[in-house]
């Protein structure tokens, strides 16, 4: 039989049974709604979170790590070299801290393809001189600019200017939590002592807030050349150099390549911050496994659905049946009926659930430990909308299967002997 005949007569008996239709269009709706909404959520969810780790830690630190001191001299001695050695005496004492040869490394990740940018940085241990008290605090010498690109610096700036530290002379950026212990504001003078007794002022420019309570009670951040100084080193003195990539699965990689040829540790993104990268998939794992367990409920309800308008149309299948449609017609009409709440359903239920999502995204998200948040986060995702609409009609057509071949093999014979 004709295509076009047969969605004609689907269309009749969805029409017939206009109740039970819109009852299983509804379920249909609902799930892909709360599949969009859910997954939207989550993700959304997963982006925020995600940005407070990874948008502030770089995809590659190159470092010097302190460690103990590899050549022993208890293994120089020709009588022990096939022993267990149980001594181990020589520390870790003048061990470089600096990068060597900082400045050629920055120039050849310049030239590098695989690099979207870098930030040289400096930290040192302090103590935040408050009257008799010292707070003990971290001072984090960066390029604000550098910074500020690729890590985001300034939109956790919560009062002043970032790029202040490179105009104002020996000024300093606090974290919100470490200024309200040193009851300072912008313009006030902070005293800092480092590792060696020696004693400097600094002006405060700026406040900036991560969203992490205790990170924001210890450090701080100044220019490269103010830290320097304060530990007295020499403008070369580099003690970490962050890299981003362009593509972040390279980390791993690329890392091990640095290692080898600039002669320094380096640490992928991957690896340090493997536990977290866990978590997110986790509970993406849990919104999908939730969505598609909607969905299938959903197609439980299509099932009983069909299945009673078998019953109820035994007459007219068998009357298609005794007319010249055969068995494979019959199961298309069945078939395309299914498909049509599936297809009518999911497509009200992607645009529910952008509503929906588009609603949530416009609550109010009021929390001092992220202040650049300021609604719920919702991620638009296309990718959501596909999934869904597939699959809704996977699950619909499934549904519709197993009644369609039901109704296929129904003997008009035996249906009319018994009328």
């Amino acid at each position: 039989m004709s295509q076009n005949l047969i969605i004609s007569i689907a269309q009749s008996l969805l029409v017939a049974r206009w109740k039970q239709t819109l009852v299983a269009a509804i379920g249909v709706t609902f799930s892909i709604t709360m599949f969009i909404t859910l997954l939207s959520f989550m993700a959304g969810l997963n982006d925020l979170l995600d940005g407070l780790i990874l948008n502030r830690t770089p995809h590659i630190r190159l470092y010097n790590e302190v460690k103990p001191n590899s050549h022993q001299p208890i293994q120089s001695a020709p009588t022990y070299q096939n022993a267990y050695h149980f001594i181990h005496s020589v520390k870790s004492a003048n061990v470089r801290q600096s990068i060597y040869n900082s400045e050629a490394i920055m120039h050849a990740l310049k030239n590098d393809k695989q690099v979207l940018g870098y930030s040289p940085k400096i930290t040192a241990q302090v103590f935040f001189n408050d009257g008799n008290i010292d707070i003990t605090g971290i001072v984090n010498g960066i390029d604000v600019n550098a910074e500020s690109k690729l890590f985001h610096f300034n939109d956790y700036i919560v009062k002043g200017n970032g790029v202040d530290i490179n105009k104002v002379p020996n000024s300093i950026i606090l974290g919100i939590e470490l200024g309200k212990k040193l009851l300072v504001d912008i313009g006030d003078i902070v005293q800092l002592t480092t590792a060696k007794g020696e004693r400097f002022p600094l002006k405060v420019v700026g406040f900036f807030q991560s969203g992490i309570k205790d990170f924001d009670k210890v450090q701080s951040y100044t220019s490269v050349s103010t830290v320097q100084k304060i530990i007295g080193k020499p403008g070369d003195y580099i003690t970490d150099i962050q890299v981003k990539l362009i593509n972040i699965k390279d980390a791993p990689i690329v890392a091990k390549q640095y290692m080898q040829l600039f002669r320094a540790d380096a640490e992928d993104i991957q690896t340090a911050n493997a536990q977290f990268e866990t978590g997110s998939s986790v509970r993406t794992l849990i919104s999908y496994a939730v969505g598609i367990t909607l969905l299938i409920v959903a197609g439980f309800g299509i099932y009983n659905i069909l299945n009673m308008m078998i019953y109820e149309k035994m007459d007219s299948i068998a009357i298609l049946k005794a007319t010249g449609f055969s068995g494979r017609d019959v199961k298309r009409i069945f078939l395309v009926i299914a498909l049509g709440i599936g297809l009518f359903g999911g497509l009200l239920g992607l645009v529910c659930g952008l509503g929906l999502s588009a609603t949530i995204g416009t609550i109010p998200f009021n929390t001092a430990s992220l202040p650049t948040v300021k609604t719920y986060p919702i991620n638009y995702n296309p990718v959501f909308y596909l999934i869904g609409i597939v699959f809704s009609l996977i699950t619909t057509y499934l549904a519709g299967w197993f009644p369609a071949r039901k109704a296929s093999k129904i003997d008009p014979v035996i249906i009319i002997r018994g009328k």
